[in-house]
């Protein structure tokens, strides 16, 4: 006991803390640096270092003396409970030393982050779902909860674009047509534009008019609906004048298109960044990734004990796919030239057959549009459903490729012989380009009706009038029934297939159905299901402007219904996904929609000549002119400005600070993973440094 006081208390000889595993370590190294700046840093490393409540005060000591750390709480230092009520007296005297100024000045930060706090709280007491999503979190993990997270972050975000649309172009348009305010409107005819092009009559309902002609219209946005501020082809106003001031919607209409796009764009990036960060550290060491599922891989939100149950299977399961991953990679180590040559053939094989599958969905649904658009009009209206077959027949085809192709990819996946992890990822990211390039085919077919001319009078118009008046909000038709049919289909697939399947196992004994039982809740198919209705909402937001607001009402409906198909229908999954890399996956793809609206928006607004007999563009050759024309009625110096950004003289000089910004940022991340590294090491070299003095503590007591 006298032994373990002295050493507890008493300074260590040298020559024992030079016996030190980490000492030893840092004199290989010194001598293998051969540079004295590095051998300092590595002796002072080495040295000793004392307690961890002294090093923690030595840490603070220096920021309270610079003033900028002082104000801090004594409670956010990793101190002792003895350390910190001595921190807080040193802070209490610190404070009655300084001036009025200062005083005050530490006071009101004080004050403000208490109340910055408090709003926070407040706050998240207001928050969306807020005890729908912790319950949900509570009984099935958080795996499941990040499904709903994300589905209220849709919500959230389609919303906002509502407020935007509506704000810049809906209720302009609105305050001028009805002359609220003291407004008015102004329609300027196309210049240099024949006559033929600006004929657009659209197919309002009039007279006596059937009930199921309304349903019709409802669900295919014709008729009553395509008059209305929900498509393009409503808003005919070139400038709007409420009171004094002048209102350039075409300007504004396009704006706002980019002002949603690149709202997305950040707050989507915004969001991805913390999990990229921890999928970074989680599959920066396999060895890492053991000790989190072995030490921290229980999910303590979980109360519910069947919950519980699939949480342990889940543990089993993910340590047995890690060994069957290793076990796999010792095996294609160990393949012979033949075997690899084997399995090659048989991936290019399968490949082969996958591009075989994409092409006929892709084929199909532009042979399913074409016929749709060539055919929607031919059909008298009293065939109901006759009618409502073919101008839903994309969107039916689709949802059929949607469903038919990820089958198919799972059972050819089997063969590849992947690893179970890259098995998934390969089968998503093959189910998401299907998903995403069935939009873009059927865009491309509809673009190919419209750019379609065989007169010289359609060669005038730059596109096809004659089918196409206002191609734009056929376009926004188009999007607005695949919305409308996704919709359908997901509320079917609960009413009619889980709620009769729940039925059949709960009441039925047969072994075949028991054997079936109940559908898991897919986590990633359900994410792909509404990330293809936001890639349809943010496409069909320029032509349908309003689209936003039935997007945020079906996601609204959509967390509910999925709400009471996890509890009552569903199970959980037995391999849930880990939250953080689930976030991370969900933006991911959802970051590749909206680079995949990007695409055909570009085209419709830079590309393809706009329509000369409705929408805000009537006066341009495309949706972009607008930019220039506006740029011309600016002053001239403005003019020159604009002019000297846009010119490759500031594009090249502006390219390269670019380029110096980014080394930048890399060298500055390869100094903290060096560092990382540096800490890992030293945190092994503590350990050892631990064991060591436990050993030879014991051997004191032993003599």
């Amino acid at each position: 006991e006298a032994f373990l006081t002295e050493e507890t208390r008493g300074p260590a000889p040298v020559d024992f803390l030079q016996e030190l595993p980490s000492y030893r370590s840092a004199l290989r190294r010194r001598g293998a640096a051969a540079t004295t700046a590095s051998g300092d840093s590595q002796e002072r490393r080495a040295g000793p270092q004392g307690s961890v409540g002294l090093r923690a005060v030595e840490a603070w000591r220096p920021e309270h003396e610079g003033g900028e750390v002082s104000a801090r709480p004594a409670r956010e230092y990793p101190l002792s409970m003895a350390e910190k009520r001595r921190l807080r007296n040193y802070q209490q005297a610190d404070t009655k030393s300084l001036s009025g100024w200062k005083q005050w000045k530490r006071s009101s930060s004080k004050s403000l982050k208490k109340v910055v706090g408090e709003v926070r709280e407040l706050s998240s007491y207001l928050e969306l779902w807020r005890q729908d999503i912790h319950s949900i979190e509570g009984k099935f993990g958080t795996g499941i909860q990040s499904y709903f997270s994300f589905l209220r972050f849709l919500v959230l975000l389609n919303f906002i674009i509502f407020i935007l649309m509506f704000s810049f172009v809906t209720l302009p348009s609105i305050i001028s047509k009805y002359g609220i305010f003291n407004s008015s409107f102004a329609e300027m005819p196309p210049n240099n534009t024949e006559p033929h092009c600006t004929v657009y009559e659209p197919n309002g309902n009039k007279g006596l008019v059937y009930f199921y002609t309304y349903l019709k219209d409802l669900l295919s946005g014709t008729g009553f609906l395509e008059v209305t501020s929900l498509f393009y082809g409503y808003y005919t106003i070139d400038a709007a004048w409420i009171s004094i001031m002048r209102y350039n919607l075409p300007l504004a209409y396009l704006l706002a298109t980019f002002a949603y796009l690149a709202l997305s764009l950040l707050w989507i990036i915004k969001r991805s960044v913390a999990g990229f960060k921890q999928n970074l550290v989680h599959a920066e060491d396999q060895f890492q990734s053991y000790c989190n599922k072995v030490f921290a891989g229980w999910d303590f939100c979980i109360t519910d004990p069947n919950a519980a149950q699939l949480k342990h299977h889940s543990l089993l399961c993910e340590l047995q796919t890690d060994l069957e991953e290793e076990r796999l990679k010792q095996k294609i180590a160990e393949r012979t030239m033949r075997e690899k040559l084997h399995i090659y053939s048989l991936r290019l094989a399968i490949n082969v057959i996958v591009v075989a599958v994409l092409s006929g969905c892709f084929y199909s649904i532009y042979r399913a549009t074409v016929f749709s658009q060539e055919n929607s009009n031919d059909i008298s209206d009293m065939n109901f459903q006759a009618n409502l077959v073919v101008q839903y027949l994309p969107s039916i085809v689709i949802t059929l490729a949607n469903f038919i192709a990820p089958l198919i990819f799972s059972f050819l996946i089997s063969f590849e012989e992947y690893s179970p992890a890259f098995e998934i990822r390969l089968t998503l990211m093959r189910c998401v380009f299907v998903r995403l390039a069935n939009i873009g085919v059927l865009l491309f077919s509809l673009w190919s009706q419209i750019s379609y001319c065989a007169t010289d009078k359609c060669s005038a118009c730059g596109y096809n009038y004659e089918l196409y008046p206002c191609w734009e909000t056929e376009v926004g038709q188009e999007m607005y029934k695949l919305m409308i049919f996704d919709f359908i289909i997901i509320l079917a697939v609960v009413l009619f297939l889980d709620f009769p399947r729940k039925l059949l196992v709960a009441h039925c004994p047969c072994k075949l159905v028991q054997w079936f039982g109940l559908q898991e809740f897919g986590i990633s198919d359900n994410v792909l299901e509404i990330i293809y209705g936001q890639t349809i909402c943010w496409i069909g937001t320029f032509f349908s402007p309003l689209l936003p607001a039935i997007a945020t009402i079906k996601y609204f409906i959509i967390f509910y219904i999925k709400k009471i198909s996890l509890i009552h229908t569903r199970k959980p999954p037995a391999r849930p996904i880990r939250a953080s890399s689930s976030n991370f996956f969900f933006l991911v793809v959802l970051l590749i929609g909206l680079i995949l609206a990007f695409v055909p928006l570009g085209i419709s607004i830079a590309h393809i000549p706009s329509s000369k007999a409705c929408g805000p563009f009537r006066s341009f050759n495309t949706s972009w002119a607008v930019v220039p024309a506006t740029v011309l009625g600016f002053p001239t110096r403005l003019q020159q400005v604009l002019y000297g950004i846009a010119s490759e003289a500031f594009a090249v000089p502006f390219f390269m600070v670019l380029c110096l910004i980014m080394f930048y940022f890399i060298a500055l991340a390869g100094a903290h993973k060096r560092v990382v590294e540096q800490l890992r090491e030293q945190l092994v070299m503590e350990s050892r440094d631990k064991q060591f003095l436990i050993r030879k503590i014991t051997e004191a007591q032993r003599h």
